[in-house]
């Protein structure tokens, strides 16, 4: 009889504590929906009835500095555009490694003329061309120097210099090979930020409203149109020199090979054997020279004989008179 009136209590106080936790769970619900309500509101509201974007606000007076012309482009909804672009703008495609290649052949050969045909040879061979060219004759109107400066795909640069150096004689041979990867990346992308660059500009150009807005504009479009041409010279030049090697090819004439004089080898000129050789080098002199003076006075001694011949009777008779006369007298 003492259990019932407990369990009955029991059982009021679970039921009570049930109908509390339903009615907490219903009224945070309906706060919570309300308040997203009330946000869904005053957001589509906001949109409907906030004010519009402001019109961009002309150029201030004399602003012709590139900074001034970024700011106020990109507060006037250009910002959005730039970001955009970069992001998803495609990349250009740029070769894996781009290289400069040059070299220098020096080669010698007793015909220099055949050797600049055999150059040429290579240079057609791997599709080349000769640049420039620079000859020099001896008096005989023969070519004794060659002087070429040829281009050659640099693909085969490597063979092409293997060839050039079989051509003829080898001197010397040298390469050089300059990484500019790098700077043919860089140029690209200067080179497409700086066209939308200029597209900014020529936006900013149609909205222009008076005369100094457009002189301001014209002044800075000009410049980075100066830049962009100046960043495509440079470009289509690392483009020509990565395509393209540069070989510069010496020939020379061989020259002549004069003959070798050799010096008789000088005697010692002590000891008898050298005392022999030169008493007997002083009597051959001095045989030599009587029998030139012996070989100088025989035509003399031959005219003095066929005067005397006929006059030696003469002059026989003429003594035998005197004599004859003096024992006369």
């Amino acid at each position: 009889m003492t259990r019932t009136p407990r369990r009955t209590g029991l059982t009021g106080l679970l039921t009570t504590l049930t109908v509390l936790g339903v009615a907490l769970v219903g009224c945070s619900s309906g706060a919570d929906t309300a308040s997203t309500d009330a946000a869904g509101t005053s957001s589509s509201g906001g949109a409907v009835d906030g004010p519009e974007p402001a019109a961009p606000a002309p150029l201030a007076e004399g602003a012709d500095d590139l900074t001034s012309l970024d700011s106020r482009a990109l507060s006037s909804s250009g910002l959005a555009f730039q970001a955009n672009g970069l992001q998803g703008a495609a990349p250009e495609k740029v070769s894996p490694k781009s290289v400069i290649s040059t070299g220098n052949v020096a080669l010698r050969s007793p015909d220099v003329a055949e050797a600049r045909f055999d150059v040429q040879k290579v240079v057609d061979r791997y599709a080349g061309e000769v640049t420039e060219e620079q000859t020099d004759t001896d008096k005989e109107g023969e070519v004794k120097h060659a002087r070429l400066v040829v281009r050659i795909p640099t693909a085969d640069f490597r063979a092409a210099i293997g060839d050039l150096e079989q051509a003829a004689d080898l001197i010397s041979s040298d390469t050089n090979t300059d990484d500019v990867t790098m700077q043919v990346i860089d140029i690209a992308v200067r080179l497409r930020v700086q066209r939308r660059s200029i597209l900014r500009v020529e936006t900013l150009l149609d909205r222009a409203q008076n005369i100094r807005d457009i002189i301001a504009i014209e002044a800075q479009l000009s410049r980075r149109q100066a830049v962009l041409n100046s960043l495509e010279r440079r470009q289509s030049y690392l483009a020509d020199q990565t395509k393209m090697s540069t070989v510069t090819v010496s020939l020379e004439r061989t020259p002549e090979k004069k003959p070798v004089v050799e010096e008789k080898k000088k005697d010692d000129a002590t000891g008898f054997v050298a005392g022999l050789k030169s008493g007997w080098s002083g009597l051959s002199h001095v045989a030599v020279g009587a029998a030139t003076v012996a070989g100088a006075a025989l035509p003399f001694l031959v005219l003095l004989l066929v005067l005397l011949v006929p006059g030696l009777p003469l002059g026989r008779r003429l003594l035998r008179r005197r004599t004859t006369s003096a024992l006369e007298a």
